[in-house]
């Protein structure tokens, strides 16, 4: 099986070369690739390309230029072996990466747990985003002062969590109500069919 990769134009290494500073490095490292296996590939052509001109007389110089012939075969076969290992390789790593990416998005859109809410809204309530900052400013305060605003605020937001609660019951039967009439409605409109058939 002769592949060759003197099918990529000429035009695709000059758009790719033009536009160097708009490429990834991982584009730009697959064209360092393919560059170096086609000049490899050439090589090994050129070698076969000059057995043609060697003349045989006798059977142990056909028998020296068969096997010359088969190992710039095998030559070729190895640079496209490995070719095609470091593009896999290579394919492997950007799905990892890729694979990290979607995991620490993921991570960052998980659902919060009652104490991660309870400190975001703490935070919110006095008005400091950055811990750096609250930590300064904590400092700064005498404790007596710090005891009472902290007070104040845990109450604020047990006050805000109950009337929470208390919309959300408020809420709840008319939500079940709907509920119940989304699965009637949904159970009218269901209708068998026999696979038999």
């Amino acid at each position: 099986m002769n592949i060759s990769l003197n099918n990529l134009s000429t035009s695709v290494f000059s758009c790719f070369t033009q536009n160097n500073a708009y490429q990834l490095k991982s584009t730009e490292e697959k064209m360092e690739r393919i560059q170096k296996t086609q000049s490899q590939i050439d090589f090994f052509e050129g070698k076969k390309a000059e057995l043609k001109d060697m003349h045989c007389n006798t059977l142990d110089e056909i028998a020296e230029k068969l096997a010359l012939y088969n190992n710039y075969n095998d030559q070729i076969d190895a640079v496209k072996k490995q070719f095609n290992y470091e593009q896999m390789m290579h394919c492997m790593d950007e799905a990892e990466e890729l694979g990290e990416k979607i995991a620490e998005a993921a991570e960052d859109l998980e659902p919060k747990t009652a104490d991660e809410r309870r400190e975001e809204i703490a935070k919110e309530a006095l008005g400091v985003e950055d811990e750096g900052i609250l930590d300064e400013m904590l400092d700064e305060l005498p404790e007596e002062t710090l005891e009472d605003s902290l007070e104040e605020t845990l109450e604020e937001v047990l006050k805000d969590g109950q009337s929470m609660k208390e919309a959300l019951e408020e809420e709840l039967p008319e939500l079940m109500e709907q509920e119940k009439l989304t699965q009637m409605y949904l159970d009218r409109q269901y209708v068998p069919f026999d696979t038999k058939a």
